[in-house]
């Protein structure tokens, strides 16, 4: 018995179906923003040790050490989204 032609599909070139997608650059505030919130963070802690707990909150007391380390913290954070 004679064998049939296989079919033999058009060579197309191949499409993409993603496409490689460049990270956004972050705006313009945001380095300033990041940097500045590690900077406030110590100069809070640092407030704090120099005035023995006068400044810069007196009703926070020693929870103004969170709050340094809070600031300092949010901007290392954003260290991660930095592009």
């Amino acid at each position: 018995m004679p064998e049939s032609k296989s079919r033999k599909k058009p060579s197309r070139p191949a499409t993409p179906t993603q496409t490689a997608s460049v990270p956004k650059e972050n705006p313009v505030w945001y380095k300033p923003v990041m940097f500045g919130l590690m900077i406030l963070g110590l100069l809070w802690i640092i407030t704090y040790y120099i005035t023995q707990g006068e400044y810069p909150v007196p009703a926070f007391g020693d929870s103004n050490i969170l709050v340094g380390f809070g600031l300092a913290i949010v901007g290392f954070l954003m260290t991660t989204r930095w592009r």
